[in-house]
């Protein structure tokens, strides 16, 4: 009985639940994921210009799920654990 007693307190003593942590996880990779989408795209030769840095994964793709991951690592932090 005292057993279960401590597990409960355990369980109390963190400031999230685990659901809370996943969110703030899988926000976090879906971030890093955009940051990765970002990257590259520029030239080898520093006097020649690459229109490859203009592409829709630059320009939309990578900053939307970067704000996507921020978001769901906001609804990580604020959503009420149960």
């Amino acid at each position: 009985m005292s057993e279960e007693n401590n597990d409960n307190k355990l369980n109390q003593d963190f400031a999230f639940s685990k659901k809370n942590y996943i969110f703030v996880a899988a926000g976090t990779g879906l971030c890093i994921l955009g940051y990765i989408l970002m990257s590259g795209g520029g030239s080898d030769d520093p006097a020649v210009f690459s229109e490859e840095l203009f592409n829709t994964q630059r320009m939309y793709v990578a900053p939307l799920m970067i704000l996507a991951g921020l978001g769901v690592v906001g609804w990580g932090i604020l959503k009420k654990a149960e």
